[in-house]
């Protein structure tokens, strides 16, 4: 509607150099999320040197995904980023930890990336759009699908091991720990944006 202003949901998703995993999960929720022109995906990192690149790794492993990483640089974790963020996604409990540090009340809407995944997982589609009601507007309900996965904290099996909500840091080391990386990142990703995506259902 001419006039109308949607507006935009914003992720943050957060490592430690922010030039292997948190730009590689940016990417991919961009890419995942491009018919979604509301939401905005950035990533930062709580010891980035600001602007530098992806490792050549990380690159590589983006081209194979069919993303290009060639135009990120690094940014620096600061409260202004963590405030304006509507979800944040950490790659590992430290750095939950920090983001929540920099901005308590974000707690709510800080998960690791596999924590959101094992909380969304035990949630039907269905179930998940019944949190829709009374909003059209969808930065608002893809809010409220964020809340509903919340809820399931308390409600949901703890992970086998505290360290299965992490993804793995493969900075400084070989293919093969990349590549583990990857595979523990990317079927947490597709949780984030089949949440995200359903708040085009109607309960």
């Amino acid at each position: 509607m001419l006039g109308e202003c949607v507006a935009d949901f914003e992720i943050l998703t957060v490592c430690s150099g922010n030039i292997c995993r948190s730009p590689l999960a940016q990417l991919q929720l961009q890419s995942a999320l491009r018919d979604e022109p509301n939401v905005v995906v950035e990533s930062a990192g709580v010891v980035a040197g600001e602007g530098d690149p992806v490792t050549p790794q990380t690159a590589a492993i983006a081209l194979s995904l069919g993303l290009d990483a060639s135009e990120h640089r690094a940014l620096y974790l600061t409260e202004r980023l963590v405030q304006q963020a509507d979800l944040l996604l950490a790659m590992s409990r430290s750095h939950r930890r920090a983001i929540v540090e920099l901005v308590p009340k974000k707690i709510p809407v800080t998960f690791t990336v596999r924590e959101f995944a094992r909380l969304s997982a035990s949630l039907t589609d269905q179930e998940l759009a019944k949190s829709l009601i009374g909003t059209g507007d969808p930065s608002e309900r893809m809010k409220l699908l964020v809340a509903r996965v919340r809820g399931q904290r308390g409600s949901v099996d703890q992970a086998e091991s505290p360290g299965d909500d992490d993804v793995t840091d493969p900075y400084g080391k070989g293919d093969e720990i990349y590549q583990k990386s990857v595979a523990e990142l990317m079927p947490a990703l597709e949780q984030v944006a089949r949440v995200l995506r359903l708040h085009r259902l109607q309960p």
